[in-house]
């Protein structure tokens, strides 16, 4: 099966990839990612653990990994509308909490409206111009404040 897209081609800024290494245990962290994200305007609708399903489920002994859905639900509306509704499959915004070893947390994002461009949802290119750099601003503000902490 081919892609539509080289993956190899893909660089990190196509996406938004954001990462930040704090120093401090992982509950901790989630609590500070929590806290940074809700304060820079985003709602936590959804949140989960992979790793304790996991390791639950499947015996994976898998390192504390913890999922943040961040919304905004203004720029999350104006999506829906630039996508014909379709930016919908990628709801809602990840960011992701993972132990590199003991005291030490990966918090990493990606911007789900740049994915929506490099997959051509966007029905509206100006409105998304605007949504991908306001939200930008939003996800710059954010891991600049974790790592001013």
């Amino acid at each position: 099966m081919s892609l539509p897209i080289d993956p190899g081609a893909v660089r990190s800024g196509d996406v938004g990839e954001q990462r930040a290494t704090l120093e401090m245990d992982h509950e901790t962290a989630v609590e500070h990612v929590r806290e940074v994200f809700t304060d820079h305007g985003f709602g936590i609708p959804v949140e989960f653990s992979p790793s304790e399903l996991l390791n639950e489920k499947v015996d994976a002994d898998r390192d504390p990994y913890y999922v943040l859905g961040a919304c905004n639900p203004a720029m999350a509306d104006r999506a829906l509308d630039a996508t014909d509704g379709r930016i919908g499959a990628l709801f809602p915004c990840n960011v992701v909490v993972w132990q590199e070893e003991p005291g030490v947390q990966t918090v990493y994002h990606v911007s789900i409206m740049r994915i929506a461009r490099l997959l051509g949802l966007d029905a509206e290119r100006e409105e998304m111009d605007a949504i991908v750099a306001e939200t930008g601003e939003m996800v710059d503000a954010a891991y600049a404040a974790l790592d001013s902490t």
